[in-house]
């Protein structure tokens, strides 16, 4: 089955190629049986885990090492939309190979980053981002299904928001990764206050630790010191999440202005470190695609101001 076999249009453009792949053609998707277990000298471990928030569910098998405690084989079955099957799919590829406790290691933004095309760009849309917290959520019952304990004795971070189980951790991640800047936009990632609402701000219908401003307003905090911070180091120092902050800075600062007025707008796709060299991968929109200097003249002006400004080892390629 084709991309637009499953979704059309724009909206197909906010699911990686990995996603597409993993919904049409899952690679655990199935059951593990007591035989199989047994023939593999392995503990057979069944957990169940659903999403209030979307009526999603998932179960995952576990065939684990009665000696080393190694996952040696998965598999899942998926009751849901087909972001909760790949995410699925994917959870299970990155539990194999992983002792039980390793596997607890695991969280939500693993998931969703091996799911990715390029390590920037999100590999699906936000409304749908709470099915790698699913992913995520499950792990955690098979290793308290395996460890005979309850899930919550395993949880090493704090849920915030009970109605979608989102925890502190997740929240945190996702405003870094996604540079999320608004309530709204915290909710739209990952669902946290979409229901209730208790845990937005104070003044709900019962106190809470934690609200979703104050996690914003402290992690922006906490974004701002960094930035701040890197000024200090040199630019091979730096974090990708820094280095890209100070090149999207430099872009809304310097080039996207100019390049609005004719019509046209860059977009950065990705930025990889290798022997020495920072590469920025960008891709033209609007006018910009069919102008001709886009390739010459256009492209030594970004180069050049970034070399310039910012380090001498960046190159800029059209991806």
């Amino acid at each position: 089955m084709a991309k637009n076999d499953l979704l059309g249009g724009s909206l197909w453009d906010n699911y990686s190629d990995k996603v597409a792949d993993r919904m049409n053609n899952p690679r655990f998707q199935g059951e593990i049986t007591e035989q199989e277990a047994a023939e593999l000298n392995a503990e057979l471990v069944v957990a169940d885990w659903g999403a209030e928030s979307c009526g999603d569910a998932v179960r995952l098998y576990w065939a684990v090492d009665k000696k080393t405690e190694t996952i040696v084989k998965g598999a899942f079955k998926s009751f849901g939309c087909g972001t909760a099957i790949a995410s699925s799919d994917m959870m299970v590829e990155l539990c194999l190979g992983r002792t039980v406790d390793e596997a607890l290691e695991i969280t939500n933004i693993d998931v969703e980053h091996a799911m990715r095309d390029t390590p920037d760009t999100p590999a699906v849309p936000p409304q749908k981002m709470h099915c790698s917290v699913m992913a995520y959520d499950v792990i955690k019952q098979a290793a308290a299904v395996y460890k005979g304990v309850e899930k919550g004795i395993l949880d090493d971070d704090e849920i915030v928001c009970e109605c979608a189980q989102v925890t502190l951790k997740t929240i945190q991640e996702v405003i870094k990764i996604n540079d999320l800047k608004t309530v709204e936009e915290i909710t739209s990632y990952t669902k946290a206050g979409a229901f209730c609402k208790s845990c937005i701000k104070p003044g709900g219908h019962e106190e809470k630790k934690y609200y979703l401003v104050d996690i914003l307003k402290e992690t922006r905090a906490q974004m701002e010191m960094e930035v701040s911070k890197s000024s200090e180091v040199s630019f091979a120092e730096l974090t990708s999440f820094q280095k890209m902050k100070h090149i999207e800075t430099y872009f809304d600062a310097e080039i996207r202005p100019l390049l609005k007025k004719d019509g046209g707008d860059v977009e950065i796709l990705d930025i990889k470190d290798t022997a020495g060299q920072t590469l920025i991968f960008i891709s033209y929109m609007g006018a910009c695609l069919g102008c001709g200097s886009a390739l010459t003249g256009t492209l030594n002006f970004i180069e050049n101001g970034l070399r310039d400004k910012i380090d001498d080892s960046i190159r800029v390629l059209v991806g």
